[in-house]
């Protein structure tokens, strides 16, 4: 076979024929795991939900919905129901506050508005330091813990700023944006009708 020659037009088809080969393969793969992706997906959501809220048998997620905050904003809310009575949610939140950019939590409330419990689903915080917010905020010592805390109007602040929750150590600027972020899902969660996912007149 007579080999071809080096010239631009050779280059430029050969270059095309490898971009399109490359191209498929990646279409195929992309194909094959995008199913995987996603359910892998839910059932970390299901997982972190389970995790937050009061038992329940409903499916949170195929009834979630969005719930305006007082910054302007919205956040997704998923309903936790056990036979068809409502018991409580767990709410996705964000804070833009964080040392080192933005935090996600998830956070869950029973009917009382009481924080049943939180996850931490994203940060970029110091490792050692903010990072420490995943188990800082639930450790039963001196006023460390948020959970079981019922919150009001005045929202969570760390002891610096008034408050009476402790900030994680040498972490003051991250215990506020962790503090933000669960004030924002409380603010969602108290501002809408749990059972229909309206927005409250009171």
């Amino acid at each position: 076979m007579e080999k071809l020659k080096s010239t631009l037009p050779n280059m430029l088809l050969s270059l095309t024929g490898i971009c399109v080969v490359a191209g498929a393969v990646l279409a195929a793969v992309n194909n094959l795991t995008a199913g995987p992706i996603v359910a892998s997906k839910a059932a970390a959501l299901e997982t972190a939900i389970k995790a937050v809220t009061p038992e329940f048998n409903n499916k949170p997620s195929e009834e979630s919905y969005m719930a305006a905050t007082p910054e302007g904003d919205s956040l997704r809310i998923y309903p936790a129901k056990m036979d068809g009575k409502f018991v409580g949610a767990a709410v996705e939140s964000y804070s833009k506050k964080g040392f080192s950019g933005e935090i996600k939590v998830i956070v869950g409330f029973d009917t009382e508005g009481t924080l049943c419990n939180y996850s931490v689903l994203q940060h970029s915080e110091t490792p050692g330091l903010g990072a420490k917010m995943q188990d800082w905020f639930r450790t039963d010592k001196n006023k460390q813990s948020v959970i079981g805390r019922k919150l009001d109007g005045s929202g969570l602040k760390v002891t610096k700023d008034g408050g009476d929750v402790d900030a994680i150590t040498a972490a003051t600027i991250s215990s506020r944006a962790f503090l933000d972020a669960v004030n924002r899902a409380y603010s969602a969660y108290a501002g809408t009708d749990a059972m229909g996912g309206a927005t409250s007149s009171k």
